[in-house]
């Protein structure tokens, strides 16, 4: 037994070894804390994998608490955010595929192709059925486009702007689409989806040149399951990659997401900007169909044109005069018109881009008075005047 005296020099002295045991055994605890690299149990492609974490920093024990308390687990350090993303694909990737393959085809410029081969990926391991997936991706492609089919059929070309203009493309590409249809038909929906600026306005195209239903129908079904079908085959072949993506999105956390998030708004704001820009380039005086007429009537109209596909015109007819000339033949079509002449050329594109387009090449073959008609055919339709076929 201690007598008093020695117990009070023990505790002056720190204590002998006896009494400084529990204080050894709370700081071995501590430090083996501090040198643990924990584990994480994860699922990437229905599978439980082990990974190993960063160890976690001494930085972070007791912080602000002037205690070693408990240490900080790797779940702080990094936000659920991107966790609860990948288990909502795990999950409930079907109905992410839906969604996002729908909103794409709707005209918004959001990507599915990642979705689709993330999800093929998963399904490989269980996740889903393929079939399912592959069904689901062409019945929110099918839903979509039916929709715009049916508006191009009711409202006409009108609906075209209307589809550019949420879909971020270059309004050039309603006389593309025309030209391809006017070459291979509704065969042309097959791979509408694999062409870019063709697949946001081919569906409503199919409405406005009354393709029938039974034909747009089983062409679109047709491409829809070739689009979709090849990304979710690549995802399936190249699983073990996109398994290591999703580790590493994982790992990052909070970084990770931001990644994607940034990478999704960097798309849209280049397809803004190359719309844009294109628009930019449309900027020149324009005429009216009232002063067309008073042109007409006055017989001061030089040349009238009509740069619209031959399909298009044989739907809307065209306006009494006016003459049909191929934008990839200018030179020839128009070696008889006088350069000083007034020259009205129309289409019907939204922003007037072919028309446009077509204009600045004959001023720079030498017409001095080349002016697109405001509106197009729509607006000379709508003002009431008459059309030939």
């Amino acid at each position: 037994m201690k007598t008093p005296a020695a117990r009070r020099r023990s505790r002056r002295s720190g204590g002998d070894e006896e009494d400084r045991t529990p204080d050894l055994r709370i700081a071995n605890a501590t430090l083996s804390q501090l040198s643990y690299v924990p584990t994480r149990a994860v699922i990437i492609a229905g599978e439980v994998v082990s990974r190993k974490l960063c160890p976690i920093p001494a930085t972070i024990v007791g912080l602000g608490s002037g205690l070693p308390g408990p240490i900080l687990s790797f779940h702080a350090l990094l936000s659920p955010a991107m966790n609860h993303l990948l288990d909502l694909l795990q999950y409930y990737g079907l109905a992410f595929v839906f969604i996002n393959v729908l909103a794409l085809q709707a005209g918004l410029p959001v990507p599915a192709y990642p979705t689709l081969i993330v999800t093929g990926a998963l399904a490989s391991r269980g996740g889903y059925s393929l079939p399912a997936l592959l069904g689901t991706a062409v019945a929110a492609s099918l839903i979509a486009d039916l929709a715009w089919y049916s508006l191009g059929r009711r409202v006409g070309g009108p609906v075209l702007r209307t589809l550019c203009r949420i879909s971020l493309s270059p309004d050039s590409c309603v006389r593309q689409t025309e030209s391809i249809f006017t070459r291979w038909g509704a065969r042309s929906l097959m791979v509408a989806k694999f062409v870019p600026g063709f697949a946001s306005v081919a569906t409503a195209m199919a409405g406005v040149l009354r393709v029938p239903l039974w034909r747009f129908i089983p062409s679109d079904a047709i491409g829809a399951a070739l689009w979709s079908g090849v990304a979710i085959f690549l995802g399936y072949i190249f699983r073990d990659a996109v398994d290591d993506v999703l580790g590493v999105l994982q790992a990052l956390g909070t970084i990770g997401l931001a990644l994607i998030v940034l990478a999704f708004v960097a798309y849209v704001l280049w397809k803004w900007v190359q719309r844009k820009r294109f628009i930019k380039q449309l900027v020149m005086d324009r005429i009216t169909v009232d002063e067309v007429r008073t042109l007409i009537g006055e017989g001061r109209m030089g040349m009238l044109i009509d740069v619209r596909s031959p399909m298009s015109q044989e739907i809307t007819g065209r306006i009494p005069g006016a003459v049909t000339v191929d934008p990839q033949n200018l030179k020839f079509d128009l070696i008889a018109v006088a350069p000083q002449s007034e020259v009205v050329v129309y289409c019907a594109c939204p922003n007037e881009a072919t028309a446009v387009v077509v204009a600045k090449a004959l001023m720079q073959h030498g017409f001095k008075r080349v002016r697109p008609l405001h509106g197009g055919i729509d607006a000379w339709i709508a003002a009431g005047h008459d059309v030939e076929r």
